[in-house]
């Protein structure tokens, strides 16, 4: 490596692949945390806010990797990742690959692998957070993999939030990714059904959410879900920060893993195939929350029955 290794390591390089909303989060928090940014993705265009603010965008991704000791990739999936390191070449030897996308625990293993074959320390990660909660000290990050590699870069992990080490097997935080983000989609799939079911007497979702969150909703999902109250009476899901069809993404996910760790299968494969329906209805550039039609489209029909 170059004398990056010599940087504080809380200011050390850190190369970002992938500026989505994701990973445009995870760079400027990074560069607003003192570390030297580089950026790279496959429209570079997306790039322009943080090369404005000071972050080098690379041409290619073997320039992007060869700029710091550590790469965060924030991709659509294993696949892509491939793809896009297919041309890095040299350029991962030596250097740490630090993934965020989802997948598998099975996608994991093939990843680890992967790296070392091309001579890259690597660790699986999730990101619990959504966009806008990107580098607050209480926001979590999983990660698995070598404890010596994480130990070692521990400090430029927790420049994007709380860095919480599952173990050395490289599946557990996709693991518990998928887990976590099922109870995720199953509360919030429940509280718009509820909200559905209230709305055919006429009661608002300003109104219902005014009880329900109190009542029922955990500390993470409640105050946001009181806070977009107001857009389900309105019919509004601007996708700006994640669209349907990303949520769909992780929903398959969920399936395949649940179906790789031979668990039952049902309570996931309706998820997706409400999300899946509410895309077929026109809905998948806008945010989860437009699953809500689907609902309201049920109930309306039922109520309108002879």
């Amino acid at each position: 490596m170059t004398n990056q290794q010599s940087v504080s390591p809380q200011h050390a390089p850190v190369t970002v692949i992938g500026l989505g909303p994701m990973g445009l989060a995870l760079a400027g928090t990074l560069w607003d945390h003192g570390h030297p940014t580089t950026v790279w993705n496959r429209t570079p265009e997306k790039a322009n806010s943080l090369v404005a603010k000071g972050a080098h965008r690379a041409g290619t991704v073997a320039e992007a990797v060869s700029a710091s000791p550590v790469t965060i990739m924030c991709l659509k999936d294993y696949e892509t990742m491939y793809e896009v390191f297919d041309s890095a070449g040299d350029a991962l030897n030596g250097r740490l690959l630090v993934n965020l996308n989802s997948g598998t625990p099975k996608e994991a293993h093939a990843a680890v692998s992967w790296a070392t074959e091309r001579g890259a320390s690597y660790l699986d990660g999730a990101i619990m957070v959504p966009p806008p909660l990107v580098g607050h000290p209480e926001s979590v990050f999983l990660y698995s993999g070598s404890q010596d590699v994480f130990d070692e870069h521990r400090a430029t992990l927790a420049s994007m939030g709380d860095p919480r080490y599952l173990g050395s097997e490289p599946g557990l935080a996709v693991l518990y990714n998928t887990a976590l983000l099922e109870m995720m989609y199953a509360t919030m799939n429940g509280y718009l059904h509820a909200t559905a079911m209230v709305g055919s007497a006429g009661v608002s979702a300003v109104e219902f959410a005014e009880l329900a969150v109190d009542w029922f909703m955990p500390a993470v999902l409640g105050p946001m879900l009181a806070q977009e109250a107001p857009d389900l009476d309105k019919g509004n899901y601007p996708g700006d920060l994640g669209t349907l069809e990303m949520n769909l993404n992780a929903l398959e996910h969920i399936t395949r893993t649940s179906e790789e760790q031979g668990v039952h299968t049902d309570q996931p494969r309706l998820m997706q195939e409400i999300a899946s329906r509410a895309i077929a209805d026109g809905h998948g550039g806008k945010n989860y929350l437009a699953v809500f039609e689907v609902f309201k489209k049920a109930t309306l029909k039922a109520t309108q029955a002879p």
